[in-house]
């Protein structure tokens, strides 16, 4: 078996022809810009599925945001990832923390004892109104001079 040129072949052949006992350049590069084209896409597709966790993390609605995510991302059904990033964008009032503290001052009112998770102030009561300036101490009157008897 001869490696040269077949006879009928043309002798002007493109430099990403390959002889037969040779590797394929070509193949090889495409190859690797079809993997990197593909693992690019993933890491873009999955950036842009985290936005809105990325976007609410720290709000009070952040786990709700989070299970439309995983939602979205195994049923594939798109609108729960809108339904998702349009919940990270809303501010949602916090109804929570005026309930605690009322509850928290109820319990304070009717003589038990707060819950852990009662709100508490800077001191560390629970509840408790701003304290008033400390009284001074009162007067002591110096005691009246006595006049001593003589004998």
């Amino acid at each position: 078996m001869s490696d040269g040129l077949h006879p009928m072949a043309p002798h002007h052949l493109p430099s990403f022809i390959s002889g037969p006992s040779e590797g394929d350049p070509l193949y090889v590069i495409v190859t690797l810009i079809v993997l990197a084209g593909v693992v690019g896409l993933g890491v873009l597709f999955f950036t842009l599925h985290s936005l809105p966790e990325r976007m609410g993390h720290k709000k009070l609605q952040f786990e709700i945001v989070a299970v439309l995510g995983l939602l979205s991302l195994f049923t594939h059904i798109h609108a729960f990832w809108v339904a998702a990033l349009l919940l990270a964008l809303i501010d949602l009032p916090d109804f929570v923390s005026p309930l605690k503290r009322m509850a928290a001052a109820l319990e304070k009112l009717t003589g038990i004892p707060p819950s852990e998770d009662a709100p508490t102030d800077a001191d560390g009561d629970h509840d408790a109104p701003p304290k008033a300036a400390p009284e001074p101490p009162p007067v002591a009157l110096a005691p009246a001079a006595t006049p001593s008897t003589g004998a």
